[in-house]
């Protein structure tokens, strides 16, 4: 089943992005960007929408509107909190290592990639030592850079909304299987 047949806000259609502000506008580097920061990046307070052409997971172990708690620090203060699954697709999740086209310090094991945000690899999964060219914007700086794959899995990639430190972070992608729990 293809991802047009539509999977809460995180469903697919356009292209990753959407820094728009968010609710809580920081300081980063010299601009201003509504997310939450984490390692030295910062991630968009909405992640916009999945990348067209993702398949819906429809045996995700968390179906769309699922309650989880995040086991994860992509971002600060995400670890332990409760958030709700809006997208779950079928696809590999990359962790990357990469230097930021907005220069900076290298990024490293950036998770996660999907298949779908790197440009012009085909359709097989990509080995470790990889070189690839990012086309998503999680954050500043990443889309266009060239990245060496440092990890996959095949685990479903969820988006999530979450809060954390009292800004609603919406379509956050990605988490995989493996960094969700069911609420107690």
């Amino acid at each position: 089943m293809s991802a047009d047949a539509g999977q809460g806000t995180g469903q697919a259609g356009g292209q990753d992005g959407g820094q728009d502000g968010g609710q809580d506008a920081r300081e980063h580097g010299g601009h201003e960007h509504g997310g939450h920061e984490h390692g030295g990046h910062q991630h968009a307070a909405d992640g916009g929408p999945a990348p067209e052409g993702m398949v819906v997971a429809t045996a995700a172990s968390y179906p769309v509107g699922s309650q989880v708690v995040l086991r994860a620090d992509h971002v600060e203060g995400m670890d332990g909190v409760r958030a709700t699954v809006v997208g779950a697709f079928e696809t590999t999740a990359y962790s990357v290592d990469y230097t930021p086209t907005t220069g900076g310090a290298p990024v490293h094991e950036h998770r996660w990639v999907v298949h779908e945000e790197l440009r012009d690899v085909g359709g097989e999964r990509l080995a470790d030592g990889s070189e690839v060219v990012l086309d998503a914007a999680h954050v500043e700086g990443m889309q266009g850079a060239t990245a060496t794959i440092a990890g996959s899995t095949d685990e479903t990639a969820y988006v999530v909304d979450f809060e954390v430190d009292g800004m609603r972070m919406t379509n956050h992608k990605w988490v995989v299987e493996s960094e969700l729990e069911a609420v107690p």
